[in-house]
């Protein structure tokens, strides 16, 4: 009767030293790939935030670029109505100085 066991016995160990390999394979490729897809989505999210800084600063640029086109023609109308204001007062101040000379000629 111990014979027949060992014999299962000694046909069973192979099997289970190659189950256990057979796992032990499985669990290095499972983590082999868990590593590659830790690797993947860092690499993707790293991407992303590339991606998501260069489209702020574009658009941060763009709305600078915006601003000063606009700015510029606002200073221009600003830089002409001073002109224009600077003239009138000096025109007040000559037409005045003239009727003062007139005032003091009489």
């Amino acid at each position: 009767m111990k014979m027949p066991v060992a014999l299962v016995a000694l046909f069973a160990v192979p099997a289970l030293a190659a189950c256990s390999q057979q796992t032990q394979n499985d669990a290095s490729n499972t983590s082999d790939n868990m590593a590659a897809d830790a690797s993947d989505t860092t690499h993707n999210a790293v991407s992303d935030v590339e991606a998501a800084s260069d489209n702020a600063l574009g658009s941060a640029q763009s709305s600078m670029d915006n601003a000063s086109n606009s700015a510029g023609p606002a200073l221009d109308r600003a830089g002409d109505s001073i002109s224009n204001a600077a003239d009138k007062a000096g025109d007040v101040a000559g037409n005045a100085l003239e009727k003062a000379g007139k005032a003091l000629k009489d």
